[in-house]
């Protein structure tokens, strides 16, 4: 799962990206609201935590600005206000959730978890595709009631295709989902190929069937359709 941080609170800022991708998340930060227009308009998000105060703009305008582009995104204020108005105002025009600082990171983590679930898979506990089971609480995969283990990327990629059951997903996207701003770096997409190649064949071996199908010219589907 792809988070952004729009945050401009240095040892904050620090500590939330730190816990976040112990967990698993690939996460981007970004202190400004300029950067913060520029992140949400070249790239997507599962989810993004915003601080309403920031030096240069208002949280809440890039909400509005999130919204007006129809993304699936979902938004988490985080803010040292403790104004009713704020929380009414971000809630109204978008916003899934606010937190008054201070707080826990380990309740900010699972409110993020809370609204990757309601938002991709519907809020369930465990994400289920024929014989393979997935438990984004545990970073946990099955198979025919059989652990798969999976490397982080290898994880956050079938997750990636499971919640895009059924869609065309291109190189670039996914090249972006797994590695952030990292990807930017990269001159081909043979990591790409490693870790699908390599997902196939862990699925296989646990007697799982090989949902990945290749669409040449513009990159998979994960499809159980012929």
């Amino acid at each position: 799962m792809k988070i952004l941080l729009i945050e401009d609170e240095e040892n904050l800022s620090s500590s939330i990206i730190d816990y976040l991708i112990l967990d698993g998340y690939v996460c981007e930060t970004c202190t400004t609201f300029e950067m913060a227009l520029e992140k949400i308009n070249l790239y997507n998000y599962d989810c993004i935590v915003v601080d309403i105060m920031l030096p240069d703009g208002n949280g809440l305008d890039i909400i509005k600005k999130l919204k007006s582009t129809n993304k699936a995104t979902g938004i988490i204020i985080i803010s040292a206000k403790k104004s009713l108005d704020d929380k009414i105002i971000g809630l109204e025009i978008g916003a899934d959730d606010y937190l008054t600082k201070p707080f826990n990171i380990s309740e900010l983590n699972a409110r993020i978890k809370s609204i990757i679930r309601r938002r991709n898979f519907n809020g369930k506990n465990e994400i289920i595709f024929n014989e393979i089971k997935v438990f984004p609480d545990q970073l946990k995969v099955v198979i025919n009631e059989t652990e798969l283990i999976l490397t982080k990327k290898e994880y956050n990629l079938l997750v990636y295709f499971m919640s895009n059951k059924d869609r065309f997903v291109t190189k670039e996207s996914i090249a972006e989902h797994l590695w952030g701003d990292e990807m930017d770096m990269a001159n081909s997409f043979d990591f790409i190929y490693s870790h699908i190649k390599n997902l196939r064949k862990k699925i296989i071996v646990l007697g799982g069937n090989d949902y990945i199908k290749t669409v040449y010219g513009i990159g998979y589907k994960f499809t159980d359709s012929i």
